[in-house]
C-alpha cells in the first residue's frame, strides 16, 4: 500500500478543471472520444470481415471457372478491386491450400479444396441414398448420383434394385466424359437451365441404356441422378421417376 491509500485520502483527477466537479470514474473528453473511436472500429470489423470473406469466396469461384488459371491483374479486374487487395486474399488462401501459383504465376485451385470435397462427398452420398433407393426399386434399374470432379462425371453413390434377376453392376467412383452418357449430358443440360430427362443408349457401354436428370438448386453442386439398365428404358415412365428423385435430392441437400 502507498502512503496516499493508507491515509484514506482520494487523489484528485489529474485532468480536473478548477471550479468544475468531475465525478470519480467518469471519463474526460479525451478518454470519451478515444472510447468512441475504439467502439466504431470494433463495430466496423464484422462488416470488413464479411466483405473479405465474400471476396475470397468469389475469387475461388473465378479461379475454378478459369480453365487456364488467372493472373492477379485479371482477378482484380473481375472482382473490381485493386491488385494489392487480391494479394491480401491470395496469401491466406494459398496458406490453407485453397489456391496455388503455377510456374507462370497464375492462380489455380489448390489441393486443399480436393480435401474438402472428399470430406463432403460422403455427406452428399448419405443425403442422396433414400431417393436413390426409391428410384432403383421403382425403375427396376441401377440408380446413381453423378457429380462433376475435375471436368468429368464421377459416380458418387450407386444403389442396385433388390428384386430384379439381372441389373447393371455400376461401380461408385467410375468416371466418364460429361458429353457422353445420360448422366453427364444431364449435367450439361442443367448448366443450360434445362431440367428435362436425358436418355442414352450404348454411349458408355455397349448394351447399356440410361435416363438421367440434373440435380438443380444446390449451391456449389453440379450433379445428376439417373438409372442404367440392360434393356431399353421407357423415358415417358422412367423420366418422371428420375425427376422426382432429383427434386428429393435437392431438398435433402439444401
Amino acid at each position: 500500500m502507498d502512503a496516499t491509500a493508507r491515509s484514506g485520502e482520494t487523489p484528485a483527477p489529474t485532468d480536473a478543471v478548477p471550479g468544475q466537479a468531475s465525478p470519480i470514474g467518469q471519463a474526460g473528453p479525451v478518454e470519451q472520444a478515444s472510447a468512441v473511436g475504439r467502439a466504431d472500429a470494433v463495430a466496423g470489423r464484422p462488416g470488413e470481415m464479411s466483405q473479405t470473406l465474400d471476396r475470397g469466396l468469389r475469387l475461388l469461384h473465378l479461379v475454378a471457372d478459369a480453365s487456364g488459371g488467372l493472373t492477379v491483374t485479371e482477378a482484380a479486374n473481375r472482382l473490381g478491386i485493386g491488385r494489392a487487395a487480391v494479394y491480401r486474399l491470395v496469401g491466406p488462401l494459398t496458406g490453407h491450400g485453397m489456391l496455388r501459383r503455377d510456374g507462370d504465376g497464375r492462380l489455380r485451385l489448390g489441393a486443399g479444396l480436393l480435401h474438402l470435397a472428399r470430406r463432403a462427398q460422403p455427406l452428399l452420398a448419405e443425403g442422396a441414398l433414400p431417393a436413390l433407393r426409391r428410384l432403383a426399386e421403382q425403375a427396376g434399374a441401377t440408380a446413381h448420383l453423378t457429380v462433376v470432379e475435375g471436368g468429368e462425371g464421377v459416380a458418387l453413390a450407386v444403389v442396385e434394385p433388390t428384386w430384379t434377376s439381372f441389373h447393371v453392376a455400376y461401380r461408385a467412383g467410375a468416371r466418364h466424359p460429361l458429353d457422353r452418357g445420360a448422366a453427364g449430358r444431364a449435367i450439361l443440360a442443367g448448366r443450360a437451365g434445362e431440367a428435362t430427362p436425358v436418355s442414352s443408349s450404348g454411349e458408355l457401354q455397349a448394351g447399356a441404356y440410361g435416363v438421367a436428370a440434373p440435380v438443380l438448386g444446390v449451391p456449389g453442386l453440379e450433379a445428376s441422378v439417373g438409372v442404367v439398365a440392360l434393356a431399353a428404358l421407357d423415358v415417358d415412365t422412367i423420366g418422371p421417376q428420375v425427376l422426382a428423385a432429383a427434386r428429393a435430392i435437392t431438398t435433402a441437400l439444401s
